[in-house]
């Protein structure tokens, strides 16, 4: 848009410049082509005259003088010729075609218009005179005079003309793009706003400042509906917060007595027993999760220090190993990643093992800040990865399998916080890859 609407205003500027400069030049040149019409006419019917008076007296002697030193001093060509047309006298270098001339004088006429002297040319100009008065012509004179004068006068005034039009130029584009920016600053002033809010900065804000005043109200009014957003997410997230909070004590007293009505139940009832029991388990797992996630959304949830990821990965050998499912790690030297990576490395390896067959294997590798928890599980298909960073989501082949549904949306919600970029790729020949690129890496 910036560009668009520099390239539009200069688009104007120069139409603008142009239409002042071009016509400008061409009267200057019109103008200094009449002077030099002028000047040289007058110097042609003087010559004029004085060969019609040499012509009634029969002496040349003064007409000759004349026309050679006015030959010399001007660098111009002078000639003189009778009635019918035949040379009479001649003086500097005649090189123009005087034959058009030479009919238009001798009808009576002089020369009225010459070609519009510019920088390119002509370089010389061609005047005709008739000699005597009215029907009695006695002759012609032929007048080629240089132009180099005013061509340079020409030259300067339109060399003058450009220079001021490329300042005039120039300083137009700064203005357009001084204007285009200042426009556009509440619209750039939105954008990044946007931008930061979409990264998960709810508190990000456009800063009221120069722009259109109907921009300005669009950026307060930008800036009201953010807020009011921001507070209703803030809220929701108090209330799950508070409310997984209030629930995680109900929750464990329910199943302590439960538990102490387990030795009072009679045998045909512990069944529905341990279901109960499942159940209340599978709840109390919803509640940590929801508390989780609530504490993740709120920023309470991603630590800035760094955990040793093999000695994480060393916990989870054993669980693995009651799996039967071998857990292969290829980790450098340095094996510190920050506690956000971790903890989504936890919940990848949590849901490997519930999904992976015994048998078979997960590998963990950690390699240019790029963390990968791959398995040879059953794996989702295109469409399922692209819906299980979600909350809640379960696929329709584990609906079985114990599990709030919120484990890789409580990753995905720590990799945002972190600046990380989460993704679930498939694994070859069959299972899933779970991808963790860490910030500031290429």
């Amino acid at each position: 848009m910036n560009s668009r609407l520099v390239v539009t205003f200069t688009t104007l500027i120069v139409f603008l410049v142009a239409a002042l400069a071009v016509p400008l030049g061409l009267a200057y040149a019109a103008h200094r082509t009449n002077r030099l019409l002028l000047d040289r006419r007058a110097d042609a019917t003087r010559f004029a005259e004085l060969a019609d008076q040499a012509a009634r007296d029969d002496d040349r002697t003064g007409l000759i003088a004349e026309i050679n030193r006015y030959a010399d001093l001007y660098g111009a060509a002078v000639r003189v010729r009778d009635r019918d047309g035949s040379l009479r006298l001649s003086a500097g270098r005649f090189e123009a075609d005087d034959r058009d001339a030479l009919r238009l004088a001798l009808s009576g006429r002089t020369t009225e218009d010459l070609p519009t002297i510019t920088p390119f040319g002509p370089a010389t100009v061609l005047l005709a005179e008739p000699a005597g008065r009215d029907a009695a012509i006695s002759g012609v004179v032929l007048l080629q005079a240089p132009a180099d004068q005013a061509r340079r006068d020409v030259t300067l005034v339109w060399g003058s003309l450009a220079l001021g039009a490329l300042v005039a130029l120039v300083y137009g584009m700064l203005a357009a793009r001084r204007l285009a920016h200042w426009i556009l600053r509440p619209v750039t002033e939105l954008d990044r706003t946007t931008r930061a809010i979409a990264q998960g900065r709810l508190d990000a804000r456009a800063l009221p400042g120069a722009g259109p005043s109907e921009l300005r109200r669009l950026e307060e009014r930008f800036n009201t509906m953010a807020d009011a957003v921001a507070g209703a997410m803030e809220r929701q997230r108090a209330f799950v917060a508070d409310a997984s909070h209030e629930l995680r004590t109900p929750l464990t007293v329910l199943g302590l007595r439960l538990e102490n009505l387990e030795p009072h139940l009679r045998e045909e009832g512990t069944a529905e027993f341990e279901e109960t029991m499942a159940e209340l388990d599978r709840l109390a797992l919803l509640v940590e999760d929801l508390l989780a996630l609530a504490k993740v959304e709120a920023g309470a949830g991603v630590a800035a220090k760094e955990a040793d990821l093999a000695a994480r990965l060393a916990a989870w050998r054993e669980v693995y190993a009651a799996k039967d499912v071998r857990l292969l790690t290829d980790m450098p030297d340095e094996s510190l990643v920050p506690e956000a990576a971790a903890r989504i490395a936890d919940i990848a390896l949590d849901n490997a093992q519930k999904f992976v067959p015994a048998g078979g294997t997960v590998t963990v590798t950690l390699e240019d800040g790029v963390l990968r928890v791959a398995d040879d599980g059953p794996g989702l298909s295109e469409e399922e990865r692209a819906e299980a960073l979600g909350r809640f989501w379960r696929s329709g082949a584990h609906a079985n399998v114990p599990g709030s549904g919120l484990g890789l949306a409580i990753a995905a919600e720590l990799a945002r916080a972190s600046g990380a970029t989460l993704r679930l790729l498939p694994a070859v020949p069959h299972g899933l890859v779970v991808e963790l690129r860490l910030p500031c890496q290429p």
